[in-house]
């Protein structure tokens, strides 16, 4: 039987490609995000491309970390309903790769970061990606935020 690969510090993989650590994270950023995020119902942690991603067992609903430009950011996807608002307000911006599918970054370091709307956007993105049953425990938890 073949010895597990170790897993450095300072490079994670995914599939054979090594990517480095982009965001430390245990930054107190990170973790505030990741207290949302994992609240949300059968929501899990992935390292990806350096970087911490949180997803609706699989698919993405956040990932940390913009860019290597923008390591304390967020990407998130938006309610196609809502997008077009998010994109011209300046403390939102396009992501790298994600333009296209109602994607938007937002910095978490400025220090005028709306955490409760961040939240409520995280929640948003959550709902875009979630399978039924997923949304069904959702709206249980948070009957005031439950869908028609």
């Amino acid at each position: 039987m073949p010895r597990p690969r170790a897993v450095s510090a300072v490079r994670r993989s995914v599939g054979d490609v090594k990517h480095p650590r982009v965001v430390d994270p245990w930054h107190p950023l990170v973790e505030r995000v990741r207290a949302v995020c994992l609240e949300l119902p059968e929501a899990v942690e992935v390292e990806a491309w350096g970087r911490p991603t949180f997803r609706a067992a699989k698919p993405i609903f956040v990932h940390v970390s913009a860019s290597m430009e923008r390591p304390l950011s967020i990407v998130l996807k938006t309610d196609p309903v809502e997008h077009l608002a998010l994109v011209q307000d300046d403390r939102f911006f396009g992501p790298p790769y994600y333009d296209r599918d109602h994607w938007v970054g937002v910095d978490l370091d400025r220090p005028e970061t709306d955490w409760a709307l961040i939240a409520e956007l995280i929640e948003t993105s959550y709902r875009q990606v979630a399978n039924r049953r997923q949304l069904t425990a959702l709206d249980a938890m948070r009957p005031e935020h439950a869908g028609p």
